[in-house]
C-alpha cells in the first residue's frame, strides 16, 4: 500500500528541445523513454524554466553576468518552437485497496501536453493556475511510471523594441503571465519568457475521500478575548460507494523542546455519496485568549498548526491537510486625517514602512532557503510590509510561509500593469489580457492557494492601472468582505451571531480588502493619476520638507542602490569594473556617464543635474572601483535613512505609510536595492534598519529639530 500523503517530484528530470525529438509523447512514455542525460536530453531544472535548464547545463552563458544576456537568442527572434521543451521523469507509485492518486502541477508557464504511460492529457493555458489530474487508472501495474510533459511558451511573447521600454512591446500583457519578462527600466529581457514547469510537481495519495482547499478564518469578539476558528473544506468521494466519514480538526501549538500542546480537537460525522464532491463547513472551534499574530515590530508572530483529517469507515485515514495559522484581524480603511490608506492589525494602527518586491530570481530559481533569507532581510530592516508588484508573480506559499514567520504583511497584486495594460506608445492592450475568463480562473485559484496565510493583508487589482471593468467587477464581488470584517469586532457572542449571516469560511476570502489599483482608494492621490515616485537620487533634507510628497501613502518611491565592489567583480568582466566618467557641466552640476555594462544593468546615477549635486563627489573624487563603491555605500545609507525618517517625521499627521521602490533585484541590477542578487547587503539596508527601528530618535534635516517616533 502506498503511503497516504504528498510526494514531491523534484529530482531526476530530463529535458530536450522539442524540435530535436522525433518521438511522440506516447512513445516516450511507453517504448522509447530517454535513458539518461545524453544529447539531446539534458538534466532539467524542475521546478524551473527552460532558460534555467540551459544555464544549468552551460549551453548558454549566465544571462546575469556582464553582457551575456545579449548573446542568448530571444524568443522573438527564434520563434516559440525554440523554447518549446520536453520534460521527462519517472516515479514509482503502486496503489492497493481503495487508494487513489493525483498528479499535481502547482504552476506551468504557459500550456502543456502531458503523457503518462502512453495516456495524453492537455494542461490548459495560464501561468497562475494549478493542475491536478486523477491518474489512478493509468498507473503502470508494476508501479514504475513514465511521465513526459511538452511545455509551450506564452502565446504572445512579444518583441523587444531597440529603445527598450517598460514591458517591451507589451504583447505579453495579452496573456495571463508575469509581465516583467520583456524587460523594464530595472531588468533586462528574459529570453524564454520563463517557459517551463516553474513550480512544485507532486503526487498525492489518498483513500476514498480527498480533501481540497480548506479555508480557515478567525473571528473575534469580547475585545479579542475570545475567538472562533471557522473552517470550510471541499470533500470528494472517489469511490463507488457511500463513504461514512469522520472529519477531525485539531489545533496545536509548539512549546519548547518540540512539545506540542493540543489547543482544540473536534470531530464531525458525515456521509458522502459515491463519485460526488461536497463543501462542508465545520462547527466553529472556540478559543479563549489565544496568542495573536502580530506584524514585525508590534509583537510575536504566534502560529498554530491546524490539521484536518478525513477518516473513512472501513478504510482508516483517507486524507490529511495541515497549515500554520495565525489568529489576527486586519482592517484597512482610508484615513480621514491624511487621506492615506490606514491599516490596523488586531485593532491597533500600524504605520507602514516597507518595500516593493519583484521576485526572488528572474529565472524562477526559487527555493525555501532563498525565500527565507529574502524575507528575513526585510524583517531585519524593521520593515512591516512587502508589496508583490503586479508585473511579477502571484507569490508562492513558501514566500508567504516566511512572511508569516517573520511578520511581514503582504500586499498581493494580480497580473495587470499600466505599462502593458492600457497605456504606452503605442497604447498597450486597453482591455487587458485577451482571455478574461482565464484571468479570473487564475485569480480565484490564487486566492484559494494563499488565503490561509496570516501575512496576506491586501488584494490589489493591478499596478498603476485597474483591471478591465468586467474583471474588476468580478473581483470586487468575489473578494467582498464578510459582514464580520466590515465593522469593529463584536462586543458579545449575540452580536457576533447577528453579524454572521453566513460562515465567513464559506466566502472565497471575505477577510481582506480588495483595492482596484495601486494608485487608487487611499494610495498616491487615490484617483489613479501618476502621483507615486520619484525614482532618483534626492537631497536628503528634501524628504523632510512639507512639499516633498503631498499624499498620505506613497506606494512607490525609489532611488539608488549600487552594490559593493566585490559584487561588481563577481558579476562583470574587467571592462565592467570601470567607474563612471564625471562630466562637469556649465551649470556646475555633474553628469555621470557609466560604462556600457553598467548601463545595461540599469545603473542609476548619484546626481541629478539641475537639482542634486553628485552625492559621491561630496566625499571626494573616487579613485577606483573600491573607492567608488565605498563612497556609494555612504550615500546609500544616508539616502534611505533620510527617506524613511522624512516619512516618519509626519507619521499620522500627513502620512500613513510608504513603500520603497524597490528592496531587491531579481538579477544583477544596479539600482533600487538593499541587498544584491548575491545576497550581499548595501548600506541602504542599514540605513533603513536604523530609521525604521520600533522606537527611534532622529534629526529633522529640514528644521534641525530632534524628533522621536514609535512603530505604532
Amino acid at each position: 500500500m502506498a503511503k497516504i500523503g504528498k510526494t514531491r517530484l523534484d529530482s531526476g528530470w530530463l529535458a530536450a528541445r522539442s524540435t530535436e525529438i522525433d518521438l511522440t509523447g506516447v512513445q516516450l512514455t511507453t517504448t522509447h523513454p530517454p535513458s539518461g542525460p545524453s544529447s539531446p536530453w539534458m538534466e532539467a531544472a524542475v521546478p524551473g524554466t527552460v532558460l534555467g535548464t540551459l544555464v544549468k547545463n552551460k549551453l548558454v552563458p549566465d544571462p546575469f553576468y556582464g553582457l551575456n544576456n545579449e548573446a542568448i537568442l530571444d524568443i522573438a527572434d527564434s520563434g516559440r518552437e525554440y523554447y518549446t521543451f520536453w520534460f521527462f521523469t519517472t516515479f514509482e507509485c503502486k496503489l492497493s485497496g481503495n487508494q487513489h492518486v493525483n498528479l499535481n502541477f502547482r504552476a506551468i508557464n504557459y500550456s502543456a501536453e502531458l503523457y503518462l504511460n502512453g495516456h495524453k492529457e492537455n494542461l490548459p493555458k495560464g501561468m497562475f493556475r494549478r493542475h491536478s489530474l486523477d491518474i489512478t487508472d493509468i498507473l503502470h501495474p508494476d508501479g514504475k511510471n513514465l511521465l513526459a510533459v511538452l511545455v509551450h511558451p506564452p502565446d504572445h511573447p512579444g518583441t523587444i523594441p531597440p529603445e527598450g521600454g517598460q514591458g517591451g512591446d507589451h504583447e505579453i500583457g495579452k496573456d495571463v503571465a508575469a509581465q516583467y519578462v520583456e524587460g523594464w527600466d530595472w531588468m533586462a529581457p528574459i529570453r524564454d519568457r520563463n517557459t517551463g514547469i516553474w513550480d512544485e510537481v507532486s503526487i498525492s495519495v489518498t483513500g476514498p475521500v480527498k480533501i481540497t482547499d480548506p479555508h480557515l478564518v478567525s473571528s473575534f469578539f469580547d475585545d479579542y478575548g475570545r475567538v472562533y476558528l471557522h473552517s470550510t473544506v471541499e470533500l470528494e468521494n472517489k469511490s463507488s460507494w457511500t463513504a461514512e466519514c469522520t472529519l477531525t480538526l485539531q489545533v496545536t501549538t509548539e512549546l519548547e523542546n518540540d512539545v506540542l500542546l493540543v489547543e482544540n480537537v473536534q470531530t464531525e460525522e458525515l456521509s458522502i455519496p459515491p463519485g460526488t464532491s461536497k463543501q462542508h463547513t465545520l462547527l466553529p472551534a472556540f478559543f479563549y485568549k489565544p496568542n495573536l499574530w502580530w506584524p514585525n515590530g508590534m509583537g510575536k508572530q504566534s502560529l498554530y498548526n491546524v490539521v484536518i483529517t478525513a477518516d473513512v469507515k472501513g478504510f482508516g485515514e483517507s486524507d490529511s491537510w495541515s497549515h500554520h495559522f495565525g489568529f489576527r484581524k486586519i482592517e484597512s480603511v482610508i484615513d480621514n486625517a491624511t487621506g492615506g490608506r490606514l491599516f490596523k492589525v488586531n485593532g491597533q494602527p500600524i504605520f507602514i514602512r516597507g518595500g516593493n518586491w519583484i521576485l526572488s530570481d528572474g529565472l524562477l530559481r526559487l527555493s525555501k532557503e532563498r525565500y527565507m533569507a529574502d524575507i528575513k532581510f526585510h524583517a531585519d530592516m524593521n520593515f512591516n510590509m512587502m508589496r508583490c508588484w503586479g508585473g511579477g508573480l502571484a507569490e508562492r506559499p513558501e514566500f508567504y510561509h516566511y512572511c508569516d514567520i517573520y511578520g511581514l504583511l503582504v500586499w498581493q497584486e494580480f497580473w495587470i500593469t499600466g505599462d502593458c495594460d492600457g497605456r504606452g506608445i503605442p497604447v498597450s492592450n486597453p482591455n487587458g489580457p485577451l482571455d478574461h475568463d482565464l484571468f479570473l480562473l487564475c485569480a480565484r485559484d490564487t486566492v484559494k492557494l494563499l488565503r490561509n496565510h496570516a501575512s496576506l493583508a491586501l488584494w490589489v487589482g493591478g499596478n498603476e492601472q485597474v483591471p478591465p471593468k468586467d474583471i474588476n467587477t468580478a473581483l470586487e464581488n468575489d473578494l467582498q468582505l464578510h459582514p464580520l470584517f466590515r465593522t469593529e469586532i463584536a462586543k458579545s457572542e449575540e452580536d457576533l451571531l447577528l453579524k454572521s449571516d453566513q460562515d465567513p469560511s464559506q466566502y472565497l476570502d471575505g477577510t481582506r480588502v480588495y483595492v482596484q489599483g495601486s494608485m487608487w482608494d487611499g494610495f498616491a492621490n487615490g484617483k489613479g493619476d501618476f502621483t507615486d515616485g520619484p525614482y532618483e537620487i534626492q537631497n536628503p533634507e528634501d524628504f523632510f520638507k512639507d512639499d516633498y510628497y503631498k499624499y498620505g501613502f506613497n506606494p512607490e518611491v525609489g532611488s539608488v542602490g549600487m552594490p559593493v565592489a566585490a559584487t561588481i567583480r563577481a558579476t562583470m568582466p574587467p571592462e565592467g569594473w570601470a567607474i563612471p566618467l564625471f562630466k562637469k557641466l556649465a551649470s556646475g552640476f555633474i553628469e555621470e556617464v557609466p560604462n556600457p555594462i553598467w548601463d545595461y544593468h540599469k545603473y542609476i546615477p548619484y546626481s541629478k543635474p539641475g537639482k542634486v549635486h553628485d552625492q559621491i563627489e561630496m566625499y571626494g573624487h573616487p579613485k577606483n572601483l573600491d573607492d567608488f563603491c565605498e563612497k556609494a555605500q555612504l550615500v546609500n545609507y544616508f539616502q534611505y535613512r533620510a527617506l524613511l525618517e522624512g516619512w516618519t517625521s509626519r507619521m499620522w499627521t500627513k502620512y500613513t505609510g510608504v513603500l520603497i521602490w524597490k528592496t531587491q533585484n531579481p538579477w544583477t541590477g544596479l539600482r533600487g536595492q538593499f541587498y544584491d542578487h548575491l545576497h550581499d547587503q548595501t548600506a541602504g539596508f542599514y540605513g533603513c534598519r536604523c530609521a525604521a527601528e520600533p522606537v527611534h530618535v532622529q534629526l529633522n534635516l529640514a528644521s534641525y529639530f530632534v524628533e522621536t517616533s514609535s512603530q505604532m
